[in-house]
């Protein structure tokens, strides 16, 4: 039914029972799609592929198991411009590059020094509890993805 490594499907456990939430078959399903397919995919996006696993699965399920699975810090929303919001399991400091031509959002590796650093070019009486990085942009000329 769904592919949740052991470990993934720990981590999930963990962290619903830390915020006193309980695992379900639909919030593994929608966390293994998640992990299966790292694309940023947006609630609809995430319907469709869980659907496949899952055919009696609701819209309004999923949307609840993505809040469930962001609130438990499994992940995180990306907001880009006026889009619909996406998902992305990656926990781990990056910045996102949007790809105006395709609209896709891919992860970009940052050095956790460098984020530390953008975070203190605030003035002195700021401090930022987190960075979201985005880059825009379009595929360079004469190259191919």
């Amino acid at each position: 039914m769904n592919s949740l490594k052991q470990m993934d499907r720990g981590a999930l456990s963990d962290a619903l029972d830390h915020s006193g939430q309980r695992t379900t078959p639909q919030r593994e399903t929608v966390f293994s799609v998640l992990l299966d397919e790292r694309d940023h995919p947006t609630a609809d996006e995430v319907y469709t592929r869980t659907k496949s696993r899952m055919p009696t699965i609701s819209m309004a399920t999923v949307y609840n198991c993505l809040e469930t699975l962001v609130s438990c810090g499994l992940v995180k929303q990306v907001n880009i411009e006026r889009e619909p919001t996406r998902y992305c399991p990656n926990l781990a400091p990056h910045a996102h590059f949007h790809c105006r031509d395709t609209g896709r959002v891919y992860d970009v590796p940052v050095p956790p020094d460098m984020m530390h650093e953008l975070a203190e070019v605030l003035p002195g009486e700021y401090r930022a509890d987190s960075v979201e990085l985005v880059f825009r942009g379009h595929l360079a000329k004469g190259k191919t993805k």
